[in-house]
């Protein structure tokens, strides 16, 4: 019995143990999910955070004034963003085509750069590189076929059969450009720019049933003047995948605009301002927050060294010397052909910095998105921009830098003489000259343009001293504008043999009066002109006179001009009398109406008629005015034509009445016939036909 006993104390005492332990597992298990149910489920809890890019607003470009050439206007994007687009494809497509019809509806065009065709059968429409691309992106073989991308496409995105075949291309073509452009927390979808009114308003109506899409406002690209230095000014675009790996270190994203050419380009880093930054919260798959965590800043305004003013009447006076040239036809143009292309550019004589350059033909910079092929494609080329990239032969205004070289060189001085017996007896060749001038020196030969008295001067000069001056003074190099110019060439032994050419030394009488193989742009000469107005000082030609914030309020750098080179003159008489020689030669023949006598000051220039391969000639002149207080220096050339002279005076007023704002009158541009004579350009060069092959 009294084991028994003991047994059952046993039994109770393990009851009890078990039975507490029952109460204290349920009492640890009510406070799990009772009492501590808040921190566990907080421990749960799965956060990520996404940054996604606001894109900063562009700075505008405006010109010496103030005046926008381009500038930004409000207009409405269609965005998808990433937070609140549904995840299941099925759901998205719906969104997508209710977006992509209300778009259509309206004829607003949407992103897609899919490169196969709208309808069956489907075949590629892109080029190799786009469509090497899209079979790379679908993760497709080489021998992809177009309908196996569109089926690829079709099953990733879960584009459904009852979906029409239009519907299935639209569909799909937005897909890929999603894909394209890495669409995802961080990166939001630029669906459609610049939408109208009355399809944002439709939008915003269908806005509740259209998860993922937004309005938003943004700064649209606008051109305010398209007729202002519209090669200069150039183009901003999308950034292709072939720049997207160099861009993307620099902070790109691929729906960013980035400049191409032109000053859009060479100002970027001005103008393109710093992108923002918006975090997105997400806490268990759910967005909790979106806030902008780094604000945006905009781009900086570049105002321009060019008068806008100013540069429209400069392409009036060439556009109107070239419509009317047939009234200026005499004897001596007879046998010129169609006048149709020429160039101008006029500098801020005191800095290099440029007022006006313009071409001919030119274009609208407002409409060359939208008619590109028809621009592309006309007649003489106007997106070819003759005043910087084009390449001509000096002829006589040449005769300026020979004249230079000789002076500092100490070959001649302003009195020295040389005989012109009107041609010139050279190793067994005979060279002309427009005139029998007897004794001539160096002030009269520049007036009257002698030849020979160059052709002289160069034998002492040689090839190594003409060409050792004509780098002095910029040629042969580009001159360092910021959107690029040519470099042109020199007319020496190294051009000829890169031309497969015989050189012989009857070619450096050719070089001296600027025939040979010289190459050179109407900003190089009037550079040239700008030069010899600051005695021998020569800057780098700009287009950028400072840098402001966004709102053109405050400067934040103005940019200070740049001396490119010098040749120190070795007396003070080496450019007076070469701006003497000028000054004369602007009293040569020219009729009443163009006359540069009744200014109320000198002007020094000269001009040249250089022979060319392809057509009778060129005519060409530079210069600068006032000559005793240089203001402006330019430079002109006509394509096969003659008496380009007879816009200088046009130039100069119309510099005086727009950037001066003098009560000046532009007294004409060359729209009456003129009287003109065999006489009235004394500038001529002639050369034999010997001479030209000697």
């Amino acid at each position: 019995m009294k084991h028994t006993a003991s047994s059952y104390v046993k039994l109770s005492l393990a009851s009890l143990l078990v039975l507490a332990s029952c109460c204290l597992c349920a009492w640890r298990l009510m406070k799990i999910q009772v009492v501590e149910s808040e921190r566990y489920s907080i421990q749960h809890v799965t956060t990520q955070k996404y940054t996604q890019t606001i894109q900063a607003t562009r700075g505008e470009i405006v010109d010496s004034e103030g005046t926008p050439i381009i500038e930004n206007k409000v207009g409405y994007d269609v965005i998808i963003e990433p937070d609140t687009f549904p995840e299941d494809n099925a759901k998205g497509n719906q969104i997508l085509l209710s977006i992509a019809d209300i778009l259509q509806k309206h004829q607003v065009q949407w992103s897609s750069s899919l490169p196969i065709s709208q309808t069956k059968p489907y075949t590629f429409t892109g080029d190799d590189d786009a469509v090497a691309e899209l079979k790379e992106n679908l993760k497709l073989n080489v021998y992809a076929t177009a309908e196996n991308c569109m089926d690829k496409l079709v099953a990733d995105y879960d584009i459904s059969d009852s979906y029409s075949q239009e519907e299935q291309r639209i569909l799909a073509g937005i897909r890929y450009e999603m894909q394209l452009r890495s669409f995802s927390l961080s990166n939001r979808f630029l669906l459609a720019e610049d939408v109208p009114l009355e399809t944002v308003t439709e939008l915003k109506e269908r806005g509740i049933t259209l998860s993922g899409m937004d309005i938003t406002e943004e700064a649209v690209r606008s051109v305010a003047q398209g007729n202002v230095v519209p090669h200069e000014i150039g183009t901003v675009g999308p950034i292709y995948a072939t720049e997207y790996e160099e861009l993307k270190s620099k902070g790109y994203n691929l729906d960013d605009v980035v400049g191409k050419s032109g000053i859009e380009q060479a100002m970027e880093s001005e103008l393109r301002g710093t992108d923002g930054i918006k975090t997105i919260t997400v806490e268990n798959g759910k967005v909790v927050s979106s806030d902008i965590t780094k604000p945006v800043q905009s781009g900086h305004t570049v105002q321009l060294t060019v008068n806008s003013k100013f540069q429209g009447k400069l392409q009036e006076i060439l556009d109107s010397f070239i419509g009317n040239f047939d009234s200026l036809r005499d004897d001596r143009t007879e046998s010129l052909g169609e006048v149709s292309c020429g160039a101008l550019v006029v500098l801020d004589a005191k800095d290099g910095g440029v007022l006006g350059m313009a071409t001919a033909p030119t274009y609208d910079l407002g409409e060359y998105k939208t008619n590109y092929e028809e621009i592309l494609n006309a007649k003489n080329s106007p997106l070819f921009d003759r005043a910087a990239y084009g390449l001509y032969r000096p002829g006589s205004t040449f005769k300026t830098i020979t004249a230079t070289a000789g002076m500092n060189e100490g070959i001649i001085n302003g009195n020295s003489t040389y005989y012109c017996g009107q041609t010139y007896e050279f190793h067994d060749h005979t060279y002309s000259c427009t005139g029998y001038h007897g004794d001539i020196a160096l002030t009269r030969a520049l007036q009257v343009s002698c030849n020979i008295f160059f052709y002289k001067l160069s034998e002492k000069l040689t090839i190594d001293g003409i060409t050792k001056y004509a780098r002095l003074f910029g040629l042969g190099q580009a001159t360092g504008l910021e959107t690029g110019d040519a470099a042109g060439h020199l007319s020496d032994q190294e051009t000829f043999a890169e031309m497969g050419e015989d050189w012989t030394v009857g070619q450096v009488l050719q070089s001296a009066i600027g025939q040979g193989e010289w190459a050179v742009t109407p900003l190089q000469m009037a550079n040239v002109a700008c030069t010899i107005a600051n005695n021998g000082v020569r800057y780098q030609p700009h287009l950028v006179d400072s840098i402001w914030d966004y709102n053109h309020e405050n400067c934040v750098e103005e940019i200070d001009p740049v001396v490119a080179g010098e040749i120190k003159p070795t007396s003070d008489e080496v450019f007076q009398y070469v701006e003497s020689g000028m000054i004369a030669a602007s009293t040569n023949n020219f009729p009443t109406q163009y006359s540069l006598q009744n200014l109320g000051f000198d002007v020094a220039i000269k001009t040249g008629t250089p022979q060319v391969d392809g057509r009778v000639q060129d005519s060409f002149f530079i210069g600068y005015a006032p000559a005793e207080n240089p203001e402006i220096a330019f430079a002109g050339v006509i394509e096969g034509g003659e008496y380009s002279k007879y816009m200088i005076r046009s130039i100069i007023q119309a510099y005086q009445q727009c950037v001066k704002g003098e009560n000046v009158t532009i007294d004409n541009f060359v729209t009456t016939t003129a009287t003109t004579t065999a006489a009235s350009s004394a500038s001529t060069t002639t050369v034999t036909t010997a001479s030209q092959h000697s």
